[in-house]
């Protein structure tokens, strides 16, 4: 079975957020896919089969199996062009947990198009105040997560939390953010998310859908260059339509193989 191992939502090695693409060739039990996201060991592994001439994908975390994953999403995409299954001016459909997901090859990067996850204000609860130990500006929350807006980049940058009390949040993860300090881009963010066995992930496009409907509204604009400030980094093109947020991003690949052990020899 075929597996690579892609760098997402950046042009440079070792940046980006990596994740693992494998190809499967007959169906698979949850069990075995969790194993082997556990065996791989990069903050997620997706799984892609062919489906009535569209394609299943399924991400996993090296502890569980979770329900939308950007730059899965993203690696995968561009592995089904890069291997030539799927034409590279054909838009690929995936069949998923959170429904169906659609990708596009578009200048030189990698598009998806997500359902957008808009936030509502809320009280900040004390154990969020106490895991990041700055005040906020602003708190919301979507299905997943909380939306914590701080004072400046800064802020963002140099937060050190406390991912023991994060990890008791009612919620998949937290996310920070800030208008960025400089013109390069339109706002930065950090996600953290130890529900998901992920003490901080490096670049997180399902965030992105939350936050670019947020800055939206503050910044009375729709398109966005937006950068999360992980210690890997990466850079997003955000562009938020009535019902949905399209990512771009690019792409790396870093390694190519082969996996050994196969579902049908389990």
């Amino acid at each position: 079975m075929e597996l690579t191992i892609i760098n997402t939502f950046t042009d440079q090695p070792f940046k980006g957020n990596p994740a693992a693409v494998c190809l499967l060739t007959v169906e698979s039990d949850s069990e075995w896919m969790q194993r082997i996201a556990k065996e791989i060991n990069m903050p997620v592994t997706a799984f892609i089969q062919p489906h009535n001439g569209e394609w299943k994908l399924r991400w996993f975390t090296p502890s569980i199996e979770i329900p939308i994953c950007g730059h899965g999403t993203l690696a995968s995409s561009f592995f089904l062009w890069d291997k030539g299954l799927v034409p590279r001016n054909q838009p690929i459909a995936y069949h998923t947990k959170s429904g169906l997901l659609t990708a596009r090859f578009v200048d030189g990067m990698v598009q998806l198009e997500f359902p957008s996850l808009i936030e509502q204000e809320t009280a900040a609860p004390e154990l969020l105040i106490k895991a990041f130990g700055v005040v906020p500006e602003y708190v919301g929350q979507n299905k997943w997560d909380y939306l914590v807006e701080v004072q400046s980049e800064e802020i963002v940058r140099n937060l050190k939390p406390d991912i023991d009390s994060i990890a008791q949040l009612p919620v998949r993860g937290v996310i920070v953010t800030s208008q960025s300090d400089s013109s390069e881009y339109d706002f930065v963010s950090r996600f953290f998310s130890p529900a998901q066995g992920l003490d901080e992930d490096q670049v997180t496009g399902s965030a992105h859908c939350c936050l670019g409907p947020y800055w939206k509204s503050k910044l009375d604009k729709s398109v966005f260059i937006a950068y999360q400030a992980s210690e890997r980094g990466g850079l997003l093109k955000v562009e938020v339509t009535e019902n949905t947020v399209k990512l771009s991003g690019h792409v790396v690949t870093i390694f190519e193989g082969n996996l050994t052990i196969c579902p049908q020899t389990r």
